[in-house]
């Protein structure tokens, strides 16, 4: 089934009688040619192109809880490329780019809104840092605009710019940057994924791996002992605890972050 305003009408108008689960409900196989751990972002994702671009089969996604329940359902939903290093703004940009095509490419709407982002300068060496920034940005094919206070108290009204501790002094916009709900980008890719014949298992949670002579034969779940020709970790900050159950120390480590994020209302109609 293909999303579409026509089809919102048409379901409105009978009931909501054709709507269809976003994905299947299914019981894990004894194989897979690749199995996937972790249901969120990066773990759907990298099912997804894995089928989509590489034309991949025999793929399972394994999700200790439910897709979207996991840290995707729980961050700052900013989306730019706005970074400093070589090593890292070339990977975001790209990165940006998917998600300007995203919701054409998986047929969902996850509520990408390129409004822009504005990181303000409070004193002359942050100035100094964020042109360096904008720089770099440009020089890797980003879109950097150094503004101004002038223009920010123009544009932005509600700022107080002359406020004593922290005077804004300028900014760094970009205005590809900007926000998306991201358990939206889950259930999108979700979906996606299983209309090209990914399984989706959740609550399915990784016990331990089948190491024989250094290879990774498959991993053991609540759900019962999964064989993998191949087998992939995307469980972001849970990464070490994971793979520590396969006798590997990450050289990482895990910090809890917080974050105070707004939420975005849509237009009220009068």
């Amino acid at each position: 089934m293909r999303y579409s305003g026509l089809r919102v009408i048409k379901e409105a108008l009978t009931g909501h009688k054709g709507w269809k689960h976003a994905w299947r409900d299914v019981e894990p196989k004894v194989q897979y040619d690749y199995i996937v751990i972790g249901g969120g972002g990066h773990g759907l994702a990298t099912a997804y192109y894995l089928a989509r671009n590489h034309g991949a089969k025999k793929i399972a996604v394994l999700e200790k809880g439910w897709v979207g329940g996991g840290n995707i359902g729980r961050n700052t939903t900013i989306v730019r490329s706005n970074y400093l290093l070589d090593g890292n703004e070339p990977f975001y940009e790209h990165s940006l780019k998917l998600w300007e095509g995203l919701e054409q490419d998986i047929n969902y709407n996850a509520m990408i809104s390129q409004r822009g982002i504005l990181n303000l300068v409070h004193s002359d060496a942050q100035r100094d840092a964020f042109v360096r920034r904008g720089n770099a940005m440009i020089l890797n094919g980003a879109d950097a605009d150094l503004l101004s206070t002038e223009t920010i108290q123009k544009r932005y009204p509600f700022l107080n710019v002359n406020n004593a501790r922290f005077p804004i002094k300028g900014g760094l916009a970009q205005h590809r940057g900007g926000t998306v709900r991201h358990d939206a980008v889950a259930w999108g890719y979700a979906r996606a994924a299983d209309q090209l014949g990914v399984d989706i298992i959740q609550n399915c949670e990784v016990t331990g791996f089948r190491i024989e002579s250094g290879k990774c034969l498959g991993v053991e779940t609540s759900r019962g002992y999964i064989g993998g020709g191949k087998v992939a970790s995307c469980v972001a900050g849970s990464s070490g605890r994971l793979m520590a159950k396969a006798n590997m120390r990450l050289p990482i480590e895990s910090h809890v972050l917080q974050a105070f994020v707004s939420e975005g209302l849509k237009p009220v109609l009068p």
